[in-house]
């Protein structure tokens, strides 16, 4: 029997705002001592007044124009009513009858659109740490702006909803509107899957904070596994809200699903209602002309610009930080480099950020903003490069000793005494030496074994350490076996 799932996203993003969104306390969300960016507001003192952060509001703006939605003229904050320990009014200031955006969309690469629904602003909770019999309760978190993104259940599969979820963290650090960190729950996804064999929608489950893509994925797998056994076997879905198992790699059951009406939502008495027709603050046309590059338009110039294969051109759209190194470095290029380099230059310098940056990053377990190197210190080894005044080699280990301690290429090189030899009254003496030394590939060479070059010219370059060009050891060796 098949059954087909249908999957909609609920997906919360912390913005980077600031201060909290209706008081001044600091928006750190990587504080460590806990209640420390806390005021009475946010901790629901009496007699204490919210005030909305406008720059929260325009962030979710910037993000649904992006996404083409319909931006409300009119808006209002609500109150969501539960109680939990980390919430600290017993209710939570919300959205719901009137979101900020709604009726936007993100096309998947197949072209499928997905729509959403709406795209809305609340307030976060604080944070519950269990430790043995005791729970503790952090409030640093609380009252972070948080926006919450939630789809049309258009997705047919994990592998949909997945991409999804990549794509609006690439456009969100885009737009620079949150860091996006999953594993720091900066951006966490919620699932709703249902099974049906018809058109009518069968009773919908939904999976709380999932922290990566590939739980996103494996959890959505998981829950039409166990769905379709349960109506295999004759017997009903129970709507609850359910958790993933990141070790076992299983939902869990952790409650029965709430209704919207259970919330009780009223508007909020505390807060004037947003006129985002008439507030100049909130001028569309304004944020409009802020928006930067799609992640798409990104894809299509760098591989018009710069002719980039399809892996870098994903990691630069990614991370802008990334990105900006690798423009700004190619620019340095570009003003020293005679035409007919250029497309060279870009070539060897997307290269080198490719496999020994990113790589260098990746063994230090560092980010790429943590390395202490220069888009222009870069440039300037990507230039000694193309000059021959060192070798690949050698521009690997600068490489790594500016990653590692900073500093300019230049002086590493004389440091190190990298800089490629290319005298060839110098050189011809070391070939004649590996000559003598290496009889036997010598004459091997001279029987037509191409081979035997290679070894003789490695051998020019241990004795050279490294710093012989290539190009003039081989000359050299050919011009003497020759003779």
């Amino acid at each position: 029997m098949t059954y087909k799932p249908t999957i909609g996203l609920e997906i919360h993003l912390e913005l980077n705002t600031r201060s909290k969104m209706f008081c001044d306390s600091p928006n750190e969300p990587e504080e460590r001592h806990p209640n420390l960016n806390v005021c009475p507001v946010c901790m629901a003192h009496p007699g204490t007044l919210p005030t909305i952060n406008k720059e929260a509001i325009k962030k979710v703006l910037k993000l649904g124009l992006l996404l083409g939605g319909e931006i409300a003229k009119h808006s209002y904050f609500e109150r969501k009513n539960y109680f939990y320990p980390d919430l600290p009014k017993g209710y939570q200031i919300s959205q719901y009858h009137s979101p900020l955006v709604k009726n936007a969309s993100l096309n998947l690469k197949s072209g499928k659109k997905i729509k959403i629904q709406r795209i809305h602003l609340e307030e976060d909770t604080g944070r519950l740490i269990h430790s043995g019999k005791e729970t503790l309760v952090d409030f640093n978190r609380a009252g972070i702006p948080l926006m919450e993104l939630v789809t049309e259940p258009d997705f047919e599969s994990s592998q949909e909803a997945k991409e999804f979820a990549e794509e609006l963290r690439t456009i969100v650090k885009t737009l620079n509107i949150s860091s996006a960190d999953m594993e720091k729950g900066v951006m966490r996804v919620e699932a709703n899957i249902s099974l049906s064999q018809n058109a009518k929608l069968g009773t919908k489950v939904e999976i709380k904070n999932l922290n990566s893509f590939k739980a996103v994925e494996r959890a959505i797998e998981y829950e039409v596994e166990r769905q379709t056994e349960i109506l295999a076997s004759g017997k009903k879905i129970v709507q609850e809200t359910r958790g993933w198992d990141d070790i076992e790699e299983k939902t869990v059951s952790q409650r029965i699903k709430e209704e919207s009406h259970d919330y009780r939502y009223f508007p909020e008495p505390d807060l004037p209602a947003l006129n985002l027709e008439k507030d100049e603050e909130f001028n569309i046309e304004k944020l409009r002309a802020e928006l930067p590059e799609t992640p798409e338009q990104k894809r299509k110039r760098l591989k018009n610009q710069y002719n980039l294969e399809e892996e870098l051109i994903e990691i630069l759209v990614k991370d802008p930080q990334i990105l900006s190194f690798f423009e700004n470095a190619v620019s340095e290029l570009m003003e020293w480099a005679k035409p007919e380099d250029k497309k060279n230059l870009t070539t060897l310098a997307s290269n080198y950020l490719k496999t020994d940056l990113l790589g260098l990053a990746n063994e230090k377990q560092i980010s790429f903003s943590e390395l202490l190197l220069t888009p222009e210190n870069f440039a300037e080894l990507i230039k000694m490069l193309v000059k021959n005044e060192i070798t690949s080699r050698g521009a690997k280990d600068v490489l790594r000793k500016i990653i590692e301690q900073g500093g300019d290429p230049s002086q590493i090189v004389e440091e190190l005494g990298l800089k490629q030899i290319t005298d060839e009254d110098y050189l011809e003496t070391v070939v004649k030496e590996v000559i003598r030394d290496n009889q036997k590939p010598a004459e091997d060479y001279k029987k037509g074994k191409q081979e035997a070059l290679q070894f003789l010219i490695g051998q020019t370059m241990k004795q050279t350490r490294g710093k012989a060009k290539p190009e003039v050891a081989r000359k050299l060796l050919e011009k003497f076996l020759k003779s």
